[in-house]
């Protein structure tokens, strides 16, 4: 079971949420059958699969009270306010492989690499799809 990190700032708190490897494996365990009957297409699927792993490894998703951050290490690479978001939905929900979100001027999709029910508990507030 996965837990999400929250860390205390002095006037707001962030939560982190931690990684979850299911979606990169359930991939990955896809392709062995591909490689049986279709080695070129089962090979890709697998190294897809390895691309997930490294990606949840490495990035993590730090919800503050303004902002969705994305991190690599100690790095931040980008920043979503939430004051730019009009919806967001998380697809599929027997097993959640998909978060989408649009701000005003841009859509993004992003693989669920990490806790799926921390992340709805984070985006609950905001403006959703149903």
């Amino acid at each position: 079971m996965t837990v999400a990190n929250s860390t205390s700032t002095t006037d707001s708190q962030t939560i982190e949420l931690a990684p979850s490897y299911v979606l990169p494996l359930l991939i990955l365990m896809g392709s062995l059958p591909l490689i049986l009957w279709f080695p070129w297409v089962g090979g890709a699927v697998a190294l897809f699969s390895f691309f997930l792993l490294l990606q949840a490894a490495t990035l993590r998703l730090r919800f503050s009270e303004t902002a969705l951050d994305v991190y690599r290490g100690e790095k931040q690479i980008r920043h979503f306010p939430y004051r730019d978001w009009q919806n967001w939905r998380i697809y599929w929900q027997p097993i959640p492989i998909l978060f989408y979100f649009k701000e005003v001027k841009s859509i993004h999709f992003l693989p669920v690499l990490f806790d799926p029910r921390t992340l709805k508990t984070c985006l609950d507030p905001l403006p959703r799809i149903d």
